[in-house]
């Protein structure tokens, strides 16, 4: 582990693989969770409009079922976060509804995403407790968002071919849209050479 922990962006394969379940909480676990909040929080520093609402570790490279989740995203200032292993949708409830979706693996992407408005999902803390949420809204959708993560599924997948629903974010923090014919349809770098 002497290389330096960062975020990895599209194209990079490890993005696109599945992560493997986590058998028990070690160090290695802890210490990937710790660089995933540090690289997080030092994400955010860069990125004036934006908050770091969670991650995922295949993120950082590395291939387990392990997610950190902002506890207050409404407040930049709090940088307490929750770690969840091996998070599991047990059921998704509600209507759909669409809103924004960015990532840090998908640098000045966002996009309009539909999903479920509420999620239920069972997972482990970082203390090996098991435990059980129950989640609206907002934190459904960066639950899902996450979980998708450990499937090698990004947001960039469900809204594939739909030409309304790429943005950007402008240097003034507002969402412009993108040209999907020209900027997103045939982009190597967000679909790994097209299809």
């Amino acid at each position: 582990m002497s290389k330096k922990a960062e975020i990895i962006a599209v194209p990079d394969g490890r993005l696109r693989e599945k992560a493997e379940k986590v058998s028990e909480v070690t160090d290695e676990v802890r210490g990937i969770i710790r660089r995933m909040t540090e690289l997080s929080l030092e994400w955010e520093k860069d990125h004036p409009h934006e908050l770091s609402a969670a991650m995922a570790a295949p993120q950082m490279g590395e291939l387990v079922r392990v997610i950190i989740i902002r506890e207050n995203m409404d407040d930049k200032e709090d940088a307490s976060w929750t770690a969840l292993i091996n998070p599991v949708v047990v059921a998704t409830d509600g209507p759909e509804t669409v809103d924004f979706e960015g990532c840090l693996s998908v640098p000045n992407i966002y996009g309009k995403v539909k999903r479920p408005r509420k999620v239920r999902i069972k997972a482990m803390l970082e203390d090996g407790t098991p435990v059980r949420v129950k989640a609206t809204e907002g934190l459904a959708r960066t639950l899902l968002h996450e979980i998708d993560h450990l499937d090698g599924v990004l947001f960039i997948d469900h809204i594939k071919g739909e030409k309304d629903a790429f943005y950007r974010l402008t240097d003034k923090g507002e969402l412009a849209p993108l040209d999907y014919e020209t900027q997103i349809k045939d982009n190597e770098e967000l679909w790994g050479g097209g299809e």
